[in-house]
């Protein structure tokens, strides 16, 4: 824990008793904050829009990249691309967070939403195969690693606002928006394939022209985003940092905290595979697996979503009265257990309300991890690497298990080995139960807490 050096030495005090006292500082108003959380969640919410519309949609334009006798194989192809841009996540998850952590949580922030805006917008106007041959592809992959770049900064970041700006007593309660945001752009892409597949187009026009239009959607929200986290406000816990003028080395300070890092990304081992398979990869398991129609599952995963949104805010405020550790241990003993069953019973299930309500059992139980993770994350690490503490070790730990989910998945069925895939997901909660077991509550032990804990916005 750092105190506020005096003014005759800009070194950082170790010792309470020679440290000089900080003035106390007046809350924020409810008003306040909750602006302050929308401030810092929209920008989030139109990134995995942004994202997620890929995997959304790419049941449509697939072929127009992936030209293929076999579905599956065009579906495994694009796949292939949804995981090659996680695998850049983690240098997005450096570079964002190196800057969040030396020049501010709002200028990381607003150059995250710009680089996805371009990303979605070069998706948008992609000439397909048929017209400039493999370059197709290859233009649709450098668009989607810009995306993973911008997405690997934007977690810590967001998560690093979020959990700064919220009060100590509600700081579960407020940073679980972040994963209300993340999974209202997820439903929102959900939706618009909604509306498009059943309002206004035909499956033949999705396939052939329809598919850009939810990414030019997206480029525009984009902008819309970009303005939004210009009028940010900075917050204390950074700008305390900013004004002690010590020589910052983020990379050599963050690698003397090595059980922080290998909690972070042992605690998301498992919620990230278990996350992207129970929302990512769940509409195509529905079709592929299940057997139900591209509507049907549409339909399905967009219910599901609404649902499981409004989850995360009921398991945030849970933590903030029984700690993060129960809430996360609630995840990996019933992940463990459930997992292989539900899955297996969603392949058998013959109907779109039995899926549903398999998938909502899944979803209440993943709650557990989504709703706390980002928070527990943020208690970990000092003010001065937070952003980095928790971008890089979760980055890369999600394009490994949360990026390769989909593409691991569909290959398995496609070897014949689809059940492996269940295992494979229950093993990896198993790994993150472990560390939830040996881990210290990070609501009573919170580094939060040892910089201006509920610190004032400033302009």
């Amino acid at each position: 824990m750092e105190d506020r050096p005096n003014a005759e030495s800009p070194s950082t005090s170790t010792d309470p008793s020679t440290a000089p006292a900080v003035a106390a500082v007046p809350e924020l108003s409810v008003k306040a904050r909750l602006r302050s959380i929308f401030g810092g969640s929209v920008g989030n919410l139109i990134e995995w829009y942004d994202f997620y519309v890929y995997s959304a949609f790419s049941l449509y334009f697939a072929k127009a990249f992936f030209p293929d006798a076999d579905p599956l194989v065009e579906q495994l192809n694009t796949a292939a691309v949804f995981a090659l841009g996680f695998l850049i996540r983690p240098v997005g998850g450096w570079l964002m967070g190196l800057y969040a952590d030396l020049r501010g949580r709002r200028s990381a922030l607003t150059l995250s939403v710009s680089l996805m805006c371009f990303g979605s917008f070069v998706i948008a106007v992609c000439p397909t195969y048929p017209t400039i041959g493999v370059a197709a592809p290859v233009v649709l992959l450098l668009a989607r690693l810009l995306q993973g770049l911008s997405l690997g900064g934007e977690y810590g970041t967001s998560a690093t606002y979020l959990s700064e700006v919220a009060s100590s007593k509600h700081r579960g309660f407020y940073s679980s928006f972040q994963y209300v945001t993340l999974i209202m752009g997820q439903l929102l892409a959900t939706l618009t394939l909604l509306v498009l597949q059943r309002l206004i187009l035909t499956p033949a026009q999705l396939s052939a022209w329809g598919w850009r239009i939810p990414f030019v959607i997206g480029a525009l929200l984009a902008i819309f985003g970009f303005y939004m986290r210009r009028n940010m406000v900075e917050t204390e816990a950074f700008r305390a940092e900013a004004e002690k003028h010590a020589r910052r080395r983020p990379m050599r300070d963050l690698l003397r905290h090595p059980r922080e890092i290998a909690i972070v990304v042992g605690l998301t081992l498992g919620g990230t595979l278990a996350f992207y398979t129970y929302t990512v990869y769940m509409q195509k398991f529905l079709v592929h697996s299940v057997g139900l129609t591209r509507d049907e599952a549409t339909l399905v995963s967009a219910s599901s979503l609404f649902l499981y949104m409004l989850l995360q805010p009921v398991f945030g405020l849970i933590s903030d009265r029984v700690g993060r550790k129960p809430v996360l241990m609630w995840f990996g003993v019933m992940g463990t257990l459930c997992t292989v069953p539900l899955l297996t019973a969603m392949t058998q299930a013959r109907d779109a309300l039995t899926a549903f309500l398999l998938l909502m059992a899944a979803l209440l139980i993943l709650s557990g991890y989504t709703s706390v993770n980002a928070v527990v994350k943020a208690e970990l690490f000092p003010a001065r690497i937070r952003a980095l503490g928790v971008g890089l070790p979760y980055a890369l730990t999600v394009s490994i298990f949360g990026g390769t989910a989909e593409y691991v998945g569909m290959w398995l069925k496609l070897a014949g080995r689809e059940r492996w895939f269940f295992w494979y997901v229950s093993l990896a909660i198993l790994c993150s139960l472990v560390v939830y077991m040996l881990m210290r509550d990070t609501r009573k032990h919170s580094q939060i807490n040892a910089d201006t804990d509920a610190a004032p916005l400033v302009p």
